[in-house]
C-alpha cells in the first residue's frame, strides 16, 4: 500500500508517495485545477494499491478531495496538528511543500483511524447556509453600530432601545423620521436603515430555509430539549455525517466534551478538553445551558453531581458529555432512517 500525502495551496498541490515504512518513493507538483488533479491521478496509477492523505484545509483542499472521490480514490483527512509531530521527528530540517507533504503522508501512516473522506452532501449545504447567515448577522450588527453613532449626532436625546434596530416597525418609523431631515449625516443614516432592512429580510429567509433543511435531515435531533433549528444546523453542519465516527466516544473526542485524563499513581483526575471542534462544542454547551433554565432531567443531573462533590462547572462539563452521547444517538438514528427511506421505496411511501 502506497500513501500519497498532499500539501495543498490555492494554486498548486505538492504530492509525495511513501511506502508502508514511510520511505519516500516519488514526488510531484500539479496545478490546483481539475486538469492538474487528473494529472495527479494518472501519475499515481503506477501503484495498484494506494490511498490519498490530504491535510484538512477546508476550501484549499476541498476541490482536490472532490475530484479524487469522483475518480473512485480512497481519501483520508489528516488534521493539521498531526503534521507538526511528523515534521519534528523527521530527519529533514526546514519547511517546504515536499517536506509538508511527506509529513502528511507519515502522519496518515501513524494514525490508523483517520476519518475517510466522502462526497459533500446536504450537511455541507446546511453549514454553508448557516455560515452565510452568521456573516450577515455580523455585518448587520456592524451597520447598526454605525447607524447608532449617526443617530446620536442627529439627536442625542433620541436613544434607540437595544435590539429594536432589527424590528421592521422600528426601522420604518426611523426611516420616516430621517426623511424629514437634511444634511449628509441624515442621508447616510437613511441609507444604513435601508441596508439593515435588506439584511434582516435575507437573514429571516435563510433561517426559514435552514430550518426546512434541518427538519428533513435531523428530525429526531430537533426533538431534543434545548436544541432549536439554528443549533441543530450547527451540529449537523459541523459533524458532517455522524457515520464517520466509530463510536460515541470518538464523537465526544471530536467535539471536545471527552475529558482529558491527568492521572498520576492512584489519583484519577481529568481536566477540561480544550481541543476538538469548538463550534460543535459551543452548540452542545448552548443546549446544556438551555436545558438548565427550567426543571428537568438536566438540572436534576447537575444537582446530583454537585452533591457528589463536583463544582458547578465540572457538573456542566459532565452534562455536556451526556448531551453529546444523546446527540450522537439521535443523529445516527436520523441517518439510518434516511438510508432506509432511500433504499426501500415502500418505507418512503408509508
Amino acid at each position: 500500500m502506497v500513501t500519497l500525502g498532499s500539501d495543498s495551496h490555492k494554486r498548486t498541490h505538492t504530492l509525495v508517495a511513501v511506502d508502508d515504512n514511510g520511505h519516500q518513493l516519488a514526488q510531484k507538483t500539479v496545478s490546483a485545477t481539475t486538469a492538474g488533479h487528473l494529472d495527479a491521478i494518472q501519475w499515481a496509477l503506477r501503484w495498484p494499491e494506494r490511498r490519498w492523505a490530504l491535510e484538512d484545509c477546508r476550501h484549499v483542499s476541498r476541490r482536490l478531495e472532490a475530484d479524487l472521490l469522483v475518480a473512485g480514490q480512497v481519501v483520508v483527512r489528516v488534521p493539521p496538528k498531526l503534521t507538526v509531530v511528523a515534521r519534528k521527528v523527521a530527519r529533514t530540517s526546514g519547511k517546504s511543500d515536499p517536506i509538508d507533504a511527506l509529513a502528511v503522508a507519515r502522519a496518515a501512516l501513524r494514525e490508523p483511524d483517520l476519518p475517510v473522506a466522502k462526497l459533500d452532501g446536504p450537511s455541507r449545504e446546511v453549514r454553508l447556509l448557516l455560515d452565510h447567515r452568521d456573516d450577515l448577522v455580523g455585518e448587520r450588527t456592524r451597520t447598526q453600530n454605525r447607524l447608532r453613532w449617526h443617530l446620536h449626532e442627529l439627536d442625542p436625546d433620541n436613544e434607540i432601545p437595544a435590539r429594536m434596530l432589527s424590528r421592521f416597525h422600528a426601522l420604518t418609523e426611523l426611516e420616516e423620521r430621517l426623511q424629514g431631515l437634511h444634511g449628509v449625516v441624515a442621508v447616510i443614516a437613511l441609507e444604513l436603515v435601508v441596508r439593515i432592512r435588506e439584511m434582516t429580510v435575507r437573514i429571516k429567509q435563510l433561517e426559514v430555509e435552514i430550518e426546512r433543511r434541518v427538519r428533513r435531515l435531523a428530525p429526531t435531533l430537533l426533538e431534543l430539549d434545548g436544541c432549536g433549528a439554528l443549533c441543530a444546523a450547527k451540529v449537523v453542519g459541523e459533524t458532517g455525517g455522524i457515520s464517520r465516527f466509530r463510536s460515541r466516544a470518538a464523537f465526544a473526542m471530536n467535539n471536545g466534551t471527552a475529558p482529558v485524563p491527568v492521572s498520576s499513581g492512584n489519583q484519577r483526575r481529568h481536566r477540561l478538553n480544550r481541543g476538538g471542534n469548538r463550534q460543535l462544542n459551543v452548540a452542545l454547551h448552548r443546549i446544556a445551558v438551555t436545558q438548565l433554565k427550567g426543571p428537568g432531567p438536566a438540572r436534576d443531573y447537575v444537582t446530583r453531581r454537585m452533591a457528589a462533590g463536583n463544582t458547578k462547572r465540572e457538573a456542566i462539563r459532565a452534562l455536556r458529555r451526556r448531551i453529546s452521547d444523546e446527540v450522537y444517538r439521535r443523529l445516527l438514528h436520523d441517518e439510518r432512517s434516511r438510508f432506509e427511506t432511500a433504499t426501500n421505496p415502500s418505507v418512503a411511501a408509508a
